[in-house]
């Protein structure tokens, strides 16, 4: 079934220039600069809290993402992952009463701060969706363009663009002699692979992946891992994933979330390398969740 073609400021990619250096992109997006020691970080958040109207939905997370890594987030259905990505690049302020408290930092540079520019931020911090949602009636290389178009970038070799995003996706050998056909007709992982090219098309600093595979077959899940895995190489990749095998397999880092009870606030657990939180967690809740005790 082809779905009605997406809004286009919703679905638009958040990512920034190639030519951009990233703290001159944060500078241009208007974010205050963190008072911090040293090369900051890609993304880091300090304190940062999500509400929906009066509902307090994620409390107080404290997260660093180092630079060319992949951090997993975990954790039971409810507890505020997804929201808690959506505020990294300022998604989740789209839905009518929502709103982010606390610190998040791009570059050592608040996002949130007064003189942020939104647009600017989700241009460097690219999102990819649960679902694959291309445009289905555009052509696959129009679908490439659309991201730097919707984010008002000149595109002076656009052939150049598709190939090299397509390329970086995994997806040219597939598609090069379809480039003019509609996107609806590419398979569940075809479209998912060219949401990826699309966010790439604007070089992203950092990519958040909200649960990519969930709606993909075996093979096509981990043909998404093993793109992940190439773009780790030169990005800070961030991934919601309630597949803990999934988890183990691509991310550096785990981030372990949960609820203690409902209608309180999701919240950071424990943080630590994958291996470490998937075979002697410190904290026993973590256990219990990545042996399947609960969850």
């Amino acid at each position: 079934m082809t779905p009605a073609e997406p809004v286009a400021p919703a679905d638009a990619p958040a990512t920034t220039p190639a030519s951009a250096p990233a703290a001159s992109e944060a500078a241009r997006a208007g974010v205050q600069a963190a008072p911090r020691e040293g090369a900051p970080v890609p993304m880091q958040t300090e304190g940062l809290s999500a509400y929906f109207g009066r509902f307090h939905a994620v409390g107080g997370i404290d997260l660093v993402f180092p630079e060319r890594s992949v951090t997993a987030i975990i954790g039971p259905s409810g507890c505020g992952k997804s929201t808690f990505l959506r505020c990294l690049n300022r998604m989740h302020e789209l839905v009518p009463g929502a709103r982010a408290e606390g610190g998040a930092f791009l570059r050592g540079r608040d996002i949130y701060g007064g003189e942020a520019d939104a647009v600017a931020i989700r241009r460097a911090v690219g999102m990819v969706f649960q679902r694959p949602n291309p445009f289905p009636t555009r052509s696959i290389a129009d679908n490439v363009r659309a991201g730097p178009r919707f984010n008002h970038l000149k595109l002076e070799r656009p052939e150049e663009l598709v190939e090299r995003t397509l390329r970086g996706a995994g997806l040219w050998d597939e598609v090069k002699n379809r480039l003019e056909e509609p996107a609806g007709g590419l398979s569940g992982g075809q479209q998912q692979r060219l949401c990826i090219a699309r966010a790439l098309a604007v070089e992203p600093e950092v990519l958040l992946m909200d649960e990519p595979c969930s709606a993909l077959d075996p093979q096509s899940t981990l043909r998404v891992e093993d793109l992940i895995r190439e773009l780790k190489a030169r990005l800070t990749i961030i991934i919601v994933t309630h597949n803990m095998q999934q988890a183990a397999r691509v991310s550096d880092r785990t981030a372990f979330f949960t609820i203690e009870n409902e209608g309180e606030p999701g919240h950071l657990v424990e943080v630590g390398p994958t291996e470490q939180i998937f075979s002697h967690p410190t904290n026993p809740r973590t256990e219990a969740y990545v042996t399947g005790r609960f969850g």
